[in-house]
């Protein structure tokens, strides 16, 4: 609907479930008593201690015994016997344990989001410094990473219904009332919201909820294949260094608490390429280093070829690990990053605690042929010949950095393909590899302009010399290979391949299962 810009969506009973009252009432039920006695009890008094607490005057620590109170004392009024077993920190407890995320309601979130509306937590919540704390701690992380403004009653002294708390969010969000939308599973918390001039939506169950959000807000949000997954930007995360010897600095960007994965990258690209898969990795309980690999964005771009050698991109991020204290990491890598995770496999075993290769399989040395023997057989691999020659390829690629990404950074559905397409074959014969490509792009669809801009930004710093020398190392890779050229990958494996990659196909990766043999 046209003028809608923000959303609003409670937590408890909306992006998280159940419903808070549901679980009071499956604690009711365990332990006979009446139901609805601790909503009852919750909400005799506006100024009990459940909603001081809601307001940051009570840390849950100190709501718990004065809660218990409370349940005891309306028992004896309402002479209702309370059980023996009868505890407000149970009560607590179940609640928490209860939570689960509700993935439909935050994808949505996320789809909005990534349709330009603006979108904010806006939750009644409680200090909390018991046991509990790291649960709590661990949703509201995770939940502010997919948000643009979290807005917690203990925070602000204020609680829904208050109409102080929807201004507070205008206000906070520069929002006029009737621009937004605002989600809640309790009507009390709506109506102020709705005379203000918000759409409203009361939560019951989240399909019903979705198709009116989906309604009013005019973005697809149900059987939708194309929502992408939640994103991190530049600006949000956190960017980090590692000196590894003089003249080399590696650049990555840091975000979550768990076991390491690390994340390499390929031609032509950044960390930037896995701003999906950060925040889903990080969600799944891991702490992801995102790494710009040796020559790109803000990693240092060293003149000498050989410093691009895979034995000495493998040197410089075990000098990486030892720096940031990590003895052990999961390695995924995509193009030329895959390539590193396999030989980081092969040669540094004991750091690797798992690897998943993405598009590129782990080839097998064979001592006996040199390896432009073979690339030489491969038509689509002419681009790697053309590459060789230093400057050239350079002089191509940097001439106009926003057609060469419009060009080499595309989808493959229909109405994103180039006509003619890019082919990586015959570069040589034509003279260039964009020879032939337009020579003003249209814009790809897997690239919007900011995330296109950022890549020309990157790239302007360091260019594309660092990036090509990749392809300059093929025979000293070759001949550190051969040195290994009979052991097996032992530790656990992933392949993924791309379907529609015209040149490292999945038919590459045949075989690999003799290579890698805890490979799936």
């Amino acid at each position: 609907m046209a003028g809608r810009k923000f959303v609003l969506f409670d937590l408890g009973g909306v992006l998280l479930t159940p419903r808070p009252h549901l679980t009071f009432q499956k604690y009711e039920e365990s332990i006979n008593l009446p139901r609805g006695f601790i909503q009852n009890v919750i909400l005799k008094d506006p100024n009990s201690s459940f909603f001081q607490a809601e307001r940051g005057h009570l840390r849950l620590s100190e709501l718990i015994p004065k809660f218990e109170s409370e349940c005891q004392e309306f028992a004896s009024t309402s002479g209702i016997s309370l059980p023996p077993q009868f505890s407000a920190h149970n009560i607590f407890e179940a609640m928490f344990s209860a939570c689960k995320l509700n993935k439909s309601m935050l994808q949505a979130a996320i789809t909005l989001k990534n349709n330009g509306f603006k979108t904010c937590v806006l939750t009644n919540n409680i200090l909390d410094d018991t046991h509990m704390r790291a649960t709590t701690g661990q949703v509201l992380c995770m939940i502010s990473r997919h948000f643009d403004v979290l807005i917690e009653s203990c925070r602000v002294g204020l609680r829904k219904p208050d109409l102080e708390i929807y201004n507070l969010v205008l206000k906070t969000l520069q929002m006029e009332p009737q621009q937004g939308i605002f989600l809640d599973d309790i009507g009390a918390n709506l109506k102020p919201a709705k005379k203000l001039g918000m759409a409203t939506i009361l939560v019951r169950e989240t399909e019903d909820a979705l198709k009116e959000l989906q309604t009013i807000s005019g973005v697809q949000l149900l059987n939708s294949e194309t929502s992408l997954p939640a994103m991190c930007h530049p600006e949000s995360v956190s960017h980090a260094y590692v000196s590894i010897k003089p003249g080399v600095r590696i650049h990555y960007v840091d975000m979550g608490d768990g076991p390491a994965v690390c994340l390499f990258h390929g031609f032509p690209e950044s960390w930037f390429s896995w701003r999906y898969q950060i925040p889903a990795l990080v969600d799944a309980g891991f702490r992801v280093l995102a790494l710009d690999m040796k020559g790109y964005g803000e990693s240092t771009a060293p003149s000498d070829i050989e410093e691009y050698s895979q034995e000495e991109i493998c040197k410089d991020l075990v000098v990486f690990l030892n720096r940031l204290g990590i003895s052990q990491a999961t390695l995924i890598g995509h193009d030329w990053g895959g390539s590193v995770v396999w030989n980081m496999s092969l040669f540094y075993p004991e750091r690797v605690r798992a690897v998943a290769g993405v598009n590129t399989p782990f080839f097998h040395v064979n001592p006996l042929i040199n390896p432009f023997s073979s690339l030489e057989k491969v038509p689509v691999f002419d681009y790697q010949f053309y590459f060789q020659e230093p400057g050239v390829a350079e002089a191509e690629l940097e001439a106009n950095l926003e057609r060469t990404f419009r060009v080499l950074i595309r989808g493959s559905s229909k109405q994103d393909m180039l006509k003619p397409p890019l082919s990586t074959a015959n570069v040589r014969q034509r003279g260039g590899l964009l020879v032939g490509s337009p020579e003003n792009p249209p814009p790809s669809h897997i690239l919007p302009e900011a995330e296109l801009q950022y890549y020309i930004q990157q790239f302007k710093k360091t260019g594309f010399r660092g990036p090509l020398n990749w392809y300059r190392n093929i025979e000293k890779n070759w001949c550190w290979g051969c040195s290994a050229a009979e052991r097996k990958v032992l530790v656990p494996a992933l392949m993924v391949t791309a379907g529609k990659d015209s040149v490292l196909t999945p038919s590459l990766s045949a075989g690999m299962e003799k290579r890698a043999s805890r490979a799936e």
